[in-house]
């Protein structure tokens, strides 16, 4: 039996609910034991960092093909955590889902995972006996 981890560089895209054009991010990602940390980076679209680069703090979780994450940007003026939930393809290499920032709006995104960046888990499922 295989089963593959997010441990790995993606490329997403996230989309706003309201009119503004989507934003792109990266990020790097590692699981060990279901649990996910990272880091992510994106240009900043809106306010007083407009255009610069943001990065943020990733932490949370894959159970089955379930990948739910918070990320926490390091920034000052983005005091706000955004929640990423979505569903790991079959093959692995794409993550599509809904992202939140609770009370206030939320949106679309999909993450490709970068070619070679990919980690297969394998685990026993039993062992031979003589």
């Amino acid at each position: 039996m295989s089963t593959r981890d997010v441990t790995g560089r993606w490329e997403g895209i996230f989309n706003y609910p309201r009119g503004m054009a989507p934003n792109g991010f990266a990020a790097e990602l590692v699981e060990t034991a279901g649990a996910i940390t990272g880091e992510t980076h994106e240009r900043s679209d809106a306010g007083a960092d407009h255009g610069d680069t943001l990065t943020a703090a990733v932490d949370g979780e894959r159970i089955g093909s379930a990948v739910r994450f918070t990320k926490r940007y390091h920034a000052l003026t983005r005091a706000h955590a955004v929640r990423y939930d979505g569903t790991l393809s079959p093959e692995g290499d794409e993550i599509t889902g809904e992202w939140t920032i609770p009370g206030v709006w939320s949106g679309s995104f999909i993450m490709v995972r970068q070619p070679g960046c990919e980690v297969p888990v394998e685990a026993s499922v039993g062992a031979e006996m003589r």
